[in-house]
């Protein structure tokens, strides 16, 4: 999916000469600065060390944590649903859920319990938040994945509404080993060089960072004030 963008050069034009420049300049070099502390955070980490930053980190986010195989992914997917008390389920529409083996777990409703479940459909249109908005549980899939912090990124399209990641009271959030980075600064990198390489980006990412958390009023935590209440991140060995 591309998009044009129109007015640009003219805009940006104007933009200069209330700057009191000619033109729009195009030939701008990037810093290279002589000392670059983000890069030194977790330098060198390997994956199985993220995995346990990343693990340590969701107990200060209180989130919940599991690790996986691709093989029992569905078994820890559909015992975390259990104890989240079951449905109604909602989905993002991603191709990433059958690669994992999860199509048949999530298909119409989960079995025995007869879960409900529903897939984010575009074409239902503003259906789909009101289902969402019933949900007790919404699954999603990390596209970067923070340790340092313990946040997870998603990326949003017409098939990953944005919702099925706060409206629901529980959230959990398949992470793929592949997808963790020490931290922002990765992140950041990641996200401009898809934007370079001319490559689709969300118009809307999400940064999450476990339940909904805030100690504005006396500084006393409260959690599920403006999201879900409970969240799982599930790690999986996708390496």
């Amino acid at each position: 999916m591309t998009g044009n963008i129109q007015g640009r050069e003219a805009f940006l034009t104007k933009i200069a000469k209330q700057l009191g420049r000619e033109k729009v300049a195009t030939d701008i070099i990037r810093p290279k600065w002589r000392h670059q502390p983000q890069d030194k955070v977790l330098q060198g980490a390997s994956p199985d060390e993220l995995v346990d930053v990343l693990a340590k980190q969701c107990q200060v986010i209180n989130t919940d944590f599991v690790v996986t195989t691709k093989e029992q992914l569905a078994s820890d997917l559909h015992q975390t649903i259990v104890a989240y008390g079951g449905g109604p389920v909602v989905t993002w529409k991603d191709a990433r859920f059958e690669q994992f083996g999860l199509t048949p777990l999530l298909k119409d409703t989960l079995p025995a319990e007869q879960i409900p479940v529903h897939e984010w459909e575009t074409a239902k249109g503003k259906e789909n938040i009101e289902l969402v908005e019933r949900a007790n549980v919404g699954i999603t899939i990390s596209d970067i994945t923070l340790a340092e912090s313990g946040t997870a990124v998603l990326f949003s399209s017409k098939d990953k509404g944005r919702t099925v990641s706060f409206l629901p009271l529980k959230s959990i959030i398949i992470i793929p080993k592949s997808t963790i980075v020490p931290r922002m600064t990765q992140a950041a990198r990641i996200i401009r060089e898809k934007t370079a390489n001319g490559e689709y980006l969300a118009s809307c990412i999400n940064f999450i960072t476990g339940p909904s958390n805030s100690a504005d009023i006396e500084m006393i935590l409260v959690v599920g004030v403006h999201g879900p209440m409970n969240m799982t991140y599930i790690v999986v060995e996708d390496l």
